[in-house]
């Protein structure tokens, strides 16, 4: 039911066994350091970095991860650096456009291209977090650190209805398409209307079941993990040795390319 997905890949990829508190503490630096940078430059090389290593280490089929990336995190900053270039910044024009005097200056430019780099170095980042480590894995160490339980719970039951939400909109999509329902454009309107209007009745009643079948095994409110994490001592010298030496790499990059602008 769940192959080719988020999840699936999580659990079966070739970076699946390395220490998770490695991968946990290598991903949130990496996008501490593309969120502070004043430059597009660094962002750019870190979502090229975490590519490489999503697609040519953990081995994720380059299709889905590319479709991963394009969906929404790159249209979405595509369409605010836009916006950013034409409504934001002042200066000289760089472009003008020709409708309602608007034009493209060089420091709304820059500004939206940062943003723009910033957002698709940072979900490279988790990108790299959610395609490599199982998500029973990430609340354990979650689990372990400290974090408030209610703040987990409710991480681990969101996750969990993300799958329940999917599964009955393809389940549902698949009713309607056997029954000629995407045959012609005005019937794909008409299906996509009624799929949407009871996806989230049905997508509640499933949430109920689910509830319903929690409490009936003496769910007390409090979910427990079961798998022990990774002792965080067994990260190993040469691994920890390599993050050090990438970081520092990052902020010495931070600093030569602090100034940069393309206009």
């Amino acid at each position: 039911m769940f192959e080719n997905t988020l999840d699936n890949y999580a659990h079966y990829n070739n970076l699946r066994n390395v220490n998770v508190y490695f991968k946990v503490l290598f991903a949130i630096l990496t996008m501490i350091m593309c969120l502070i940078s004043t430059s597009p430059v660094i962002p750019l090389i870190i979502a090229c970095f975490m590519s490489f290593l999503i697609i040519f280490e953990a081995k994720i089929p380059w299709k889905f991860y590319l479709k991963f990336l394009l969906i929404v995190p790159f249209s979405f900053g595509l369409i605010t650096f836009v916006y950013m270039a034409i409504f934001f910044g002042v200066g000289s024009p760089v472009l003008e456009l020709g409708i309602f005097n608007l034009a493209v200056t060089s420091d709304g430019f820059n500004l939206g291209l940062l943003v723009f780099t910033r957002m698709l170095g940072g979900f490279t980042c988790l990108a790299f977090l959610a395609l490599t480590t199982p998500m029973n894995e990430f609340f354990t160490v979650l689990e372990h650190i400290k974090i408030p339980k209610i703040v987990i719970e409710l991480s681990m039951l969101m996750y969990r209805y993300i799958f329940v939400f999917l599964d009955e909109a393809r389940n549902m999509y698949h009713s309607q398409e056997t029954r000629l329902g995407y045959s012609s454009i005005k019937k794909s309107i008409k299906s996509m209307g009624m799929l949407g209007s009871n996806l989230f009745i049905r997508t509640w009643l499933k949430g109920e079941h689910a509830y319903i079948a929690m409490e009936s095994r003496c769910y007390d409110g409090s979910i427990r993990t079961m798998k022990k994490p990774d002792n965080i001592k067994n990260m190993g010298y040469f691994n920890i040795t390599l993050l050090l030496l990438f970081e520092i790499s990052l902020v010495i990059g931070l600093y030569l390319t602090g100034n940069f602008t393309i206009f």
